[in-house]
């Protein structure tokens, strides 16, 4: 069970870093990371306070040490709506809709692995609502030291951001790229901020054709040897 997925816990950023840290310690060797949203600033604050190199090369999705912040709230807002949960299935997928107008509509069967059914037969997301509290009160004092961390990043970085996101723009872009010069930069068309369930096809592809350009696996396929880490 993964940290903020459960009942209660420590949901300072801090104990998220020291999870991955211990993570990456099990692993054969050094891992490619991907980390996306709140994964990407962990990442960045594991690997740039780190005193060794943590990964052997880093992917952030659509995530900056800055990011805009009428975004974030707009992504806490639906977090946090619905707090006694859903009726149905079906009407967890209308709120679905209603957040993410821009998708096709899907089957509601799917979210079944995204809630849990509680004993009253309501449905519940399945992360834990009191993360959203640690996040909203203290996300932005860690900018500077999410700057600072990203100024040390050494290692070979892509970033790719949609270019629908509220959460990134050009100009925290560009202020990562002053602090990473030696990043890539990718922008995933007709992607929101989630760009893995807009685009799942285009970010699969940019991150194995990187890792090509990178680590010299041309035919990279999950029988690869290289270890891939995801940070959600």
């Amino acid at each position: 069970q993964h940290r903020g997925t459960g009942q209660g816990g420590d949901y300072a950023l801090e104990q998220f870093v020291d999870d991955l840290r211990a993570v990456c310690a099990t692993l054969p060797s050094a891992p490619v990371l991907v980390g996306a949203s709140m994964g990407g600033l962990v990442a960045l604050l594991a690997q740039g306070e780190g005193e060794q190199p943590l990964f052997r090369g880093l992917v952030l999705v659509d995530v900056t040490p800055r990011w805009e912040r009428a975004g974030v709230d707009r992504i806490l807002g639906f977090m946090a709506a619905h707090p006694d949960g859903f009726a149905s299935l079906d009407a967890a997928n209308q709120a679905v809709a209603a957040y993410l107008p821009h998708r096709e509509g899907k089957d509601p069967d799917r979210l079944r692995s995204q809630l849990r059914r509680r004993e009253d037969g309501r449905w519940h997301w399945h992360w834990d609502p009191r993360l959203l509290g640690p996040v909203a009160s203290s996300a932005e004092q860690y900018i500077p030291r999410l700057q600072a961390a990203a100024a040390r990043i050494q290692i070979p970085t892509l970033l790719l951001s949609g270019s629908l996101s509220d959460v990134v723009s050009d100009h925290t872009i560009a202020e990562f790229r002053d602090l990473v010069p030696h990043a890539e930069h990718v922008v995933v068309d007709q992607a929101t901020h989630l760009v893995v369930g807009d685009r799942n096809d285009a970010f699969s592809s940019e991150i194995l054709n990187w890792l090509g350009r990178r680590f010299g696996e041309p035919a990279m396929s999950p029988s690869s040897p290289m270890p891939l880490a995801a940070s959600p």
